[in-house]
């Protein structure tokens, strides 16, 4: 009798044993796969996770400013903008946001082929995915929404404001969409003036 409850408690004693045992290398076996995840990818400098974001604060011109004023008066000093922009299945997507403008106005603004410079002019015409032969181009065939990139805002009281425009544009793949222009008024469609949006008041060297 004495024997038989020897050998049960031995043998209740190794299957204990073998439960922890393997229950430790079951542990550590999610130890090691957990150390081997790969670690969470952050977006570089620049660029947002859904693709390129740029952002500035307006000043006046200076050989190294991002984001420049050309009237003060409409787009003040220290107003901030940042564009972002992604491109996916042959679509692409731009955004503009600014807070600090003039509260409760309307502003036009486009994406232009060339850099900010001293002037609002510096910044060349609007990109076009199929350029019009003509210059200036106001012929609604070309200077249209879906083949320029209008981003024509609203401030609201507090003079921020955001536009988001989408279409098949090449942004990410040619070198002729550097900068976001903004001017005076909303883009006007019709006709000889297709396009058109007033004066430039200012201008971001954006990376599309």
């Amino acid at each position: 009798m004495l024997q038989q409850r020897t050998r049960l408690f031995g043998s209740i004693v190794g299957l204990c044993t073998a439960g922890v045992l393997l229950a430790g290398c079951g542990g550590g076996q999610e130890a090691e796969h957990a150390q081997h995840q790969p670690a969470p990818q952050t977006p570089a400098e620049g660029q947002s996770a859904a693709g390129k974001q740029t952002s500035g604060a307006f000043e006046n011109f200076s050989p190294t400013a991002k984001a420049i004023t050309y009237k003060p008066e409409e787009v003040p000093v220290g107003g901030q903008i940042t564009v972002n922009s992604s491109a996916a299945d042959g679509k692409s997507q731009v955004t503009v946001e600014v807070k600090g403008l003039q509260p409760n106005r309307p502003y036009g603004a486009h994406v232009h082929v060339k850099p900010c410079g001293a002037t609002g002019e510096d910044a060349g015409s609007h990109y076009q995915e199929k350029a019009d032969p003509v210059k200036p181009s106001v012929d609604p065939a070309y200077a249209n929404p879906q083949n320029e990139v209008w981003l024509d805002f609203h401030t609201d009281a507090q003079g921020n404001g955001t536009a988001t425009a989408e279409g098949a544009w090449s942004l990410a793949t040619r070198d002729d969409a550097q900068s976001v222009v903004l001017h005076e008024t909303h883009t006007h469609s019709e006709p000889g003036k297709a396009g058109s949006a007033g004066s430039r008041l200012a201008c971001i060297t954006a990376d599309f």
